[in-house]
């Protein structure tokens, strides 16, 4: 298997520094508040930081016009390395802020789409439109400062186009499963490239392992970023915004894939259950193996910041686990 990277720009920092009065006490909650509004994360007491461009400079310019507006003082200054952290752990810090807001968002769609297996009448579907289109909202929203492209944006893609579906077609949902993927041979899907934003996790981890055991042996990847990447002819994304294969509904990309090639193995089913529950942390299928599985990909996470590594890594693991479920079928 062939695995490559597309090269992404050095790693360059704004920061801005501010210091506010003592009083009134709110001050610094609204500060904060609008310094979340712009993606910034804290580094230190006071220190926040944004990925350095135009739009950063424009943003950090207006916040401290607010704060001096406020009685505060502060200053706008770029570091190529932020203090004490490296590129990755500041990097982390982004990410670690846009998951919690994704999950947010999921856990939204997910008590809406609950509301829609039961019978309603117009006024309850209108309000229903109207939480949809504010969950629509707010995924822009946050996806618009999600500048590293954290884990969760393709989980809440798919839930939301579940549920704008659902609301077209104008009855309630039944199980709250989505329309299958169309099924069929594999052959449409060998010799091509598969490409997925880089920062390998478990759905990308297990559906490249599942690409290459079940659909094409020969394929090759390549590890993108996760924004302004435009796909070439000989080209399959997947796990990824606009990708050919991702979420669906509440389904991973694994799931995706797997109704994709027809697949009705039990072992594949017992692995796509798993790589859901960690993946969308739902806890919909609560097999006991799953803690365990979780934990093995934490730690090929945190040992290995090298793509194609940690999915050869991953791939140990996942034939390992298939083997064991093909044993107890036996």
């Amino acid at each position: 298997m062939k695995a490559t990277h597309e090269p992404s720009s050095p790693a360059q920092w704004l920061l801005l520094v501010h210091q506010l009065p003592a009083k009134p006490a709110y001050l610094r909650v609204k500060v904060w508040r609008r310094l979340q509004a712009l993606g910034a994360v804290t580094v230190k007491n006071s220190v926040y930081v944004l990925p350095a461009g135009e739009r950063a400079q424009e943003d950090f310019e207006w916040m401290l016009k607010q704060v001096v507006g406020d009685g505060g003082e502060g200053m706008i200054c770029e570091a190529r390395l932020v203090d004490g952290l490296s590129d990755q752990e500041v990097r982390a810090l982004f990410n670690k802020a846009r998951e919690a807001d994704y999950d947010a968002i999921a856990s939204s769609a997910r008590e809406l789409r609950e509301i829609l297996t039961k019978d309603m009448n117009a006024a309850a579907r209108a309000g229903a439109n109207a939480r949809l289109a504010k969950l629509k909202v707010e995924a822009t929203r946050v996806s618009g400062i999600d500048f590293f492209g954290a884990n969760g944006r393709e989980t809440v893609d798919g839930l939301i186009g579940g549920l704008a579906a659902q609301l077209r077609e104008d009855e309630p949902m039944d199980t709250g499963q989505d329309k299958t993927p169309e099924r069929g041979g594999t052959d449409a899907l060998k010799g091509r490239v598969w490409v997925t934003r880089q920062g390998l996790y478990v759905d990308r981890i297990a559906s490249a392992w599942l690409i290459r055991r079940f659909i094409d042996p020969q394929a090759q990847f390549k590890f993108v970023p996760a924004k302004g990447y435009v796909p070439r002819p000989d080209e399959l994304r997947f796990d990824m915004f606009e990708a050919e294969f991702t979420h669906e509904g509440d389904r991973c990309t694994f799931e995706v894939l797997l109704a994709r090639i027809g697949s009705t193995d039990p072992a594949l089913t017992a692995i796509a259950e798993i790589v859901h529950d960690i993946d969308l942390k739902d806890g919909k299928f609560g097999r006991d193996e799953t803690s365990g599985i979780s934990r093995l990909i934490d730690g090929i996470s945190v040992l290995t910041k090298d793509d194609a590594e940690r999915l050869e890594r991953g791939v140990t693991v996942l034939d390992d686990l298939y083997a064991s479920f093909r044993r107890k079928r036996r």
